[in-house]
């Protein structure tokens, strides 16, 4: 123990941009009920005085228990590699024409998703999650306020989102999806008649393309009927920090998201509003044959 706080304390020395990085990387399994990363901070507010691991309980009965864990995730990916892809044969993976990704039928389902609104910056934007009607479907909803907070900083606000948890596989390793078999999303959903972003999110190869997702939109017709709405990965344009970017190309659905899937809300219409989720799922539509719907050309062409 004297010498993990021996080593935390040297690791401040380093830059503030990577303290912690290494150490935490091989302790974080012994640590438990801690809060290793600091929270969004408001604009002129008071970072806390007290490191973020000193608040740690270091438990080594939860570090040996975190590790049979890991282990037994670790062969269940041996064995599903030495199958075939995604733990299926390779003839099955060749033919397969849908795949559900998540649906929603327990508590455990929506654990998988987080929540969150401009109540990060200030804003006065709710949004909950819960299961729907018989625990057949997700039930999003919440009220949407675009009052802009008086901090100073913020210009603006009014957005609600849903983003699935990051997947990661044994011993927190980068787990990437492999969509390259489809070419659609496919969504069983019933809204209220609000427009809804789409986002996939990428795993960024360098920082300053952390804020990089793309986008396309979803209309709900509201009513009392589902709707199934197909989104082609075509359709997807590029963006980065909220901005369509001129260079555009297509999603790379081999590497489709370490991040994952999210739903975003935000036409700066206050009030309620809520969409049901059933499934999200993977569709090969074999009548779909653009590969991309937008122009992509040299920004910068040469004279």
């Amino acid at each position: 123990m004297a010498l993990t706080v021996m080593l935390l304390n040297g690791a401040s020395f380093c830059g503030g941009c990577c303290r912690h990085k290494v150490l935490l990387s091989l302790l974080g399994p012994f640590l438990s009920n801690s809060k290793l990363y600091s929270s969004y901070r408001r604009p002129g507010a008071e970072p806390e005085k007290k490191l973020s691991w000193q608040n740690a309980d270091f438990s080594f009965k939860k570090g040996i228990d975190h590790l049979k864990t890991q282990l037994s995730l670790l062969k269940k990916e041996t064995q599903d590699y030495l199958l075939g892809p995604g733990g299926h044969p390779l003839s099955q993976h060749v033919l397969e024409q849908t795949s559900v990704l998540w649906q929603f039928r327990s508590q455990e389902d929506l654990n998988k998703w987080v929540i969150s609104s401009d109540e990060e910056i200030g804003g006065k934007s709710k949004v909950y999650l819960k299961l729907g009607r018989n625990n057949q479907a997700a039930l999003l909803y919440g009220t949407l306020n675009t009052e802009v907070p008086r901090d100073g900083e913020t210009k603006y606000s009014g957005y609600c989102s849903m983003r699935s948890r990051p997947a990661v596989g044994s011993f927190k390793r980068k787990k990437y999806y492999d969509w390259s078999n489809f070419n659609s999303l496919y969504l069983r959903v019933r809204g209220d008649g609000r427009p809804w972003m789409v986002n996939i999110y990428t795993d960024p190869y360098f920082s300053h393309q952390k804020d990089d997702l793309y986008s396309y939109f979803m209309f709900t017709r509201g009513g009392p009927y589902w709707e199934e709405i197909k989104i082609p990965f075509s359709k997807f344009f590029f963006s980065s920090r909220g901005r369509v970017q001129d260079n555009q190309h297509p999603v790379w659905l081999d590497k489709a998201s370490f991040l994952t899937l999210g739903f975003t809300i935000g036409d700066k219409v206050d009030g309620p509003f809520q969409l049901e989720i059933d499934f999200i799922g993977l569709l090969k539509d074999r009548a779909h044959r653009e590969e991309f719907a937008y122009e992509a050309y040299d920004k910068n062409t040469p004279v």
